[in-house]
């Protein structure tokens, strides 16, 4: 049995990702939550900051290590809250984060939105990053009680309601990290594989 250590302390990011990854990976890997001390993250891109995550868990464990960073990129705000997406309200709260961002959009016409998030895997043998995105626009108030973050206003390209309205399973099949963690499956199976 195969271990990846995901570096993440969030619970709901991490049962998302393990939903998604286990239906991606072949049979034999356990995936297991880190029990690392969060690093900095100063990185200026998605990609940077999922290596610094990724990276640190690998330090930690001696294991591989995935990580992802995520977060909604708004097009009438010159890309914010990007990077800064989990983090973009003083308190820092899922709920306080979506207030923010609809006051700061508040009247705006404009409300096209991305869903970024770039994934890092990295092992002794390597590093790994990919990047996917899920248009959609900002909707002018919360509706749905899946997901987290700003699901609840993310309206996704292509469906009627929210992310937060979508089955997990859908989720699972057309979401950012979804497409991200697709993209980086290959290279879990490849370097799972060669040591078996």
């Amino acid at each position: 049995m195969s271990t990846v250590v995901i570096a993440t302390h969030n619970a709901h990011k991490f049962a998302e990702i393990g939903e998604t990854l286990r239906a991606l990976i072949g049979p034999g890997i356990e995936l297991t939550q880190t029990d690392g001390k969060e690093p900095v993250e100063d990185g200026g891109t998605f990609e940077e900051n999922a290596l610094i995550k990724a990276r640190a868990a690998f330090r930690h464990s001696g294991l591989p290590s995935l990580a992802d960073d995520s977060g909604i990129c708004v097009d009438a705000l010159d890309g914010a809250p990007g990077i800064f997406s989990s983090r973009y309200s003083e308190e820092g709260t899922d709920a306080a984060n979506r207030t923010k961002l609809l006051t700061a959009l508040k009247g705006a016409t404009k409300r096209s939105a991305t869903f970024v998030c770039a994934v890092a895997f990295v092992t002794k043998d390597g590093e790994r990053v990919v990047r996917a995105e899920w248009p959609g626009t900002v909707r002018a108030a919360a509706k749905g009680s899946g997901g987290f973050g700003y699901d609840p206003i993310f309206a996704p390209k292509g469906f009627t309601g929210t992310a937060a309205e979508m089955t997990s399973l859908e989720k699972a099949s057309f979401s950012h990290r979804a497409r991200a963690l697709g993209l980086i499956a290959p290279a879990i199976n490849r370097y799972h594989q060669s040591k078996n």
